[in-house]
């Protein structure tokens, strides 16, 4: 019975790979560029996420600030208050989670740049985002999306292999990585400069 399990375990992995594989080459590479020439040309850069994408956003703040950059996560209580010329990177697979939303309008009010990580480019943050990278071709069908998080998540409903948006989440975390591979060749940063920058205090 454990070989079963592990057998279906390893499936899955495979699974979730090929998909985000596939998602990879059907990345726009002008999508891609226009990311990070935000982010290299941002004064300061603010991450946030609703759930499971909020820990995605935390973990791309920590590298973009191990890069040198002064980043931040919204909801923290040392976040400074953003200002005109600092871009926000949102997370949100529906591009319609309405917590996420209402913070981008107001960070857009300030005069912020606005990046945005999504399924949905045609979505209610995707309409005024500066920048869209569309990491995900295929979510399940979901009557309210604005209610992605709100609702859907805690009601447990899903009918994907991988429940509750993990395929978006899972391809977020390994995108917002392969973006801070590329500013460190860009940029010449080596791998001990990022070890420099490193917590030493936990």
């Amino acid at each position: 019975m454990n070989d079963c399990y592990a057998g279906n375990v390893q499936d899955m992995m495979k699974l979730m790979a090929s998909t985000i594989s596939s998602t990879a080459e059907s990345l726009s590479n002008e999508g891609v560029g226009q990311f990070i020439d935000e982010l290299l040309s941002a004064k300061r850069i603010y991450v946030m996420g609703a759930g499971r994408s909020g820990l995605v956003a935390k973990a791309f703040a920590m590298r973009l600030m191990h890069l040198g950059m002064h980043s931040y996560v919204v909801g923290e209580t040392i976040t400074p208050a953003m200002k005109e010329g600092d871009t926000i990177v949102a997370f949100s697979g529906s591009g319609e989670t309405k917590s996420i939303a209402e913070l981008c309008e107001t960070a857009k009010s300030i005069g912020g740049r606005l990046c945005l990580v999504t399924s949905k480019k045609d979505s209610r943050i995707g309409r005024i985002a500066d920048c869209v990278a569309v990491i995900e071709s295929h979510r399940d069908d979901v009557k309210d999306e604005s209610a992605e998080y709100e609702v859907r998540q805690m009601r447990g409903e899903h009918r994907s292999f991988a429940p509750l948006g993990t395929i978006f989440e899972t391809t977020a975390m390994v995108f917002s990585d392969a973006i801070v591979s590329s500013i460190m060749e860009i940029t010449q940063c080596e791998e001990k400069d990022l070890k420099g920058r490193h917590a030493n205090i936990e």
